[in-house]
């Protein structure tokens, strides 16, 4: 199973940025998928998750900001981030479940990085 992030990057608070996630060596329709993330100093975070019927939940700290969706016809998950705000900054996670995603998931992608900063 491999789990491919792209998207990340340096942007200026108040912008946008659209992360994706392929999944690879899973039935990606039957799966939970999700965004975790991890700011500097900080423990690793809910951001967002979608179920395989695509019923989304969000961290409160983001919701009315982020968007995730998913494709199943391309294996892959989306987070589309507005008004970006320096504490946003993190490396962003993604994850897939064939149950749940939390924290003890069993799939993680390496990570891509967002920096919110000007």
């Amino acid at each position: 199973v491999e789990l491919v992030e792209s998207g990340g990057g340096l942007v200026q608070p108040g912008e946008s940025l659209t992360l994706s996630c392929e999944a690879r060596g899973i039935v990606f329709s039957i799966y939970d998928m999700g965004w975790y993330r991890q700011g500097p100093g900080k423990e690793r975070e809910k951001v967002a998750t979608i179920t395989e019927d695509g019923n989304p939940e969000y961290g409160y700290y983001v919701e009315g900001r982020f968007a995730i969706s998913r494709d199943n016809a391309k294996n892959t998950v989306y987070l589309e981030m507005n008004n970006l705000k320096p504490d946003d900054t993190a490396v962003y996670y993604c994850a897939a479940d064939a149950v749940v995603v939390t924290s003890a998931s069993d799939y993680w992608g390496k990570g891509t990085l967002v920096i919110v900063s000007s």
